[in-house]
């Protein structure tokens, strides 16, 4: 099982990530990961960017893409589209960075060909994703579950809605 975090081009500005390293030099490397996707995911829920997967039909067209290669290439477990990202929980039958390519290929270029009908102000015509994205293997299933809870309660702790139902 795998979890899976992607997100806009967009979704951290320059300045943010420069901030990042500036903040984390001189930490020890356990200490900084845990601390930069700690903040990363705090931005990343902040809001920042474009946000063009609030849109409705491109947060749909998204989720459609995750539900597409379920079962063949994998087993969604889990999943939450956000506003500038997405996270994603798979039992995976191929490889991790072709399922991820595939969803980013497949939405990006339709999402650009979108930006100007639906307004979406995605600031870069040759960019919808950032290149890489963030991964884990799950562990156990204590982190299984804290996973999946993360994902469905990733809305609420960004302010979208009151519980993960809505």
């Amino acid at each position: 099982l795998q979890s899976i975090t992607f997100r806009l081009a967009d979704s951290l500005p320059k300045a943010k990530v420069e901030q990042l390293e500036n903040d984390m030099k001189g930490l020890p490397d356990e200490v900084r990961m845990i601390e930069e996707r700690k903040r990363i995911e705090f931005w990343l829920d902040s809001g920042l960017g474009c946000c063009a997967l609030k849109h409705r039909e491109v947060g749909s067209y998204v989720q459609d893409s995750l539900l597409f290669g379920d079962p063949r290439r994998y087993r969604l477990i889990a999943w939450c589209v956000m506003p500038n990202h997405v996270h994603v929980l798979i039992d995976r039958l191929s490889s991790v960075s072709r399922i991820v390519q595939g969803w980013k290929s497949y939405t990006g270029r339709w999402a650009l060909k979108q930006n100007e009908r639906l307004e979406l102000s995605i600031p870069d015509p040759d960019h919808f994703w950032m290149r890489d994205y963030w991964d884990r293997y799950i562990r156990n299933e204590e982190h299984l579950n804290n996973v999946i809870a993360y994902i469905h309660r990733n809305p609420v702790t960004a302010k979208l809605c009151r519980n993960p139902e809505e």
